[in-house]
């Protein structure tokens, strides 16, 4: 039932390329188009705060669908995700400001600088693996947040760095509306990308090193090679979400960029789907909105007078933070393929209803 495909009878592939297509039919890709219409559209019927959730969801996505390709394409682990998110962030200020390129154009290369630093930290990946590597990428994370704190000339020590405003022909983006354009063009940019990549020779040969290394090994793919590139292709998605973010809040600090950032990176992958494209980008939504949705639930009680006492308050507001804990740990317990499995059996319910089988 979870690899139903929907592709209506008669349809039948000829070649492999017309079998690896993105879209299975022409209505699945009318209905995307569509859909990235309807969303553009939010910034005119919806107000700001919506904007700016969607423009949140949009980076954190992107650096998502990077984690996702280590992760649950690959079979790698990383703990350190979010410092090669902070490191894309530092990358795209300081190029911008010490060498006056575009910010631009300071996005995709501080993609490039921070794939450099994961391809670096991703060397251990060729030779250990499993809880071993995950220790290793976690002591990415604590020597990345300690030169972002001893590193003036990079990035401005404690102080942190400015990071200019987006300049699109002369125009600079300094509003939440015209931004949230930037955000959704990259963001369907890198997931058309993503998408592609794993159509491709080597994203199918990431997929081979986790299903089982020594039988990828045998049909001829390179471990240590893919393991690295999946590192670096990893470290790309974070940086260019990174830089992102830098540019979006106008200035970077090495404060945002903890262990429980990389956590909550995982959290998305895990609770969205492992090895789905379009799982990170539904387990970043999930995990944006839900202290939104629990802030509204809380506030909603607060119109009753058992409510407001002390005891009730103080248990609500340890409601809402350890809800993202807790649904991680309900979409372990219930739902480990996470939502895309969850969308793949609702299409699969309509297609075949009314009969089960």
């Amino acid at each position: 039932m979870a690899g139903f495909s929907m592709r209506p009878c008669g349809d039948f592939r000829t070649t492999y390329r017309q079998d690896t297509r993105i879209f299975d039919t022409t209505f699945v890709r009318n209905a995307a188009i569509l859909g990235i219409v309807a969303v553009g559209l939010i910034p005119f019927v919806l107000d700001g705060y919506y904007v700016n959730l969607f423009i949140q969801i949009s980076y954190f996505a992107i650096a998502a669908l990077g984690l996702n390709i280590l992760v649950g394409f690959t079979g790698q682990i990383s703990l350190g995700h979010a410092a090669f998110f902070g490191f894309g962030a530092f990358a795209s200020a300081w190029i911008n400001n010490h060498t006056g390129i575009p910010v631009l154009l300071s996005i995709p290369l501080a993609g490039m600088a921070t794939a450099a630093v994961g391809l670096l930290f991703g060397l251990p990946a060729a030779r250990i693996k499993g809880l071993y590597l995950a220790i290793a990428t976690l002591a990415a994370q604590f020597i990345l947040e300690d030169f972002f704190a001893r590193a003036d000339w990079f990035t401005g020590g404690s102080y942190g760095a400015a990071a200019n405003p987006i300049n699109v022909f002369g125009y600079e983006i300094m509003d939440d509306f015209s931004f949230f354009y930037v955000s959704l063009f990259f963001l369907v940019i890198m997931y058309v990308l993503g998408s592609n990549l794993m159509r491709s020779r080597d994203g199918r040969a990431f997929v081979a090193v986790r299903d089982h290394y020594l039988s990828a090994e045998i049909m001829g793919i390179n471990l240590t090679k893919y393991r690295l590139l999946s590192f670096a292709v990893s470290s790309f998605y974070a940086g260019i979400g990174g830089a992102l973010y830098g540019h979006y809040l106008g200035y970077v600090s090495a404060e945002g960029f903890t262990i429980l950032l990389s956590i909550q990176f995982l959290g998305m992958i895990i609770i969205g789907g492992l090895g789905s494209v379009k799982g990170a980008l539904m387990g970043t939504v999930f995990m944006v909105l839900l202290p939104e949705v629990m802030e509204t639930g809380v506030s909603a009680l607060s119109v009753f007078d058992w409510a407001n006492s002390t005891a009730v308050t103080d248990g609500l507001a340890y409601i809402k933070e350890m809800a993202i804990g807790l649904a991680i740990i309900l979409f372990l317990i219930f739902e480990p393929d996470g939502l895309a499995h969850r969308w793949q059996q609702i299409r699969a319910y309509w297609k075949l209803y009314p009969f089960s089988y």
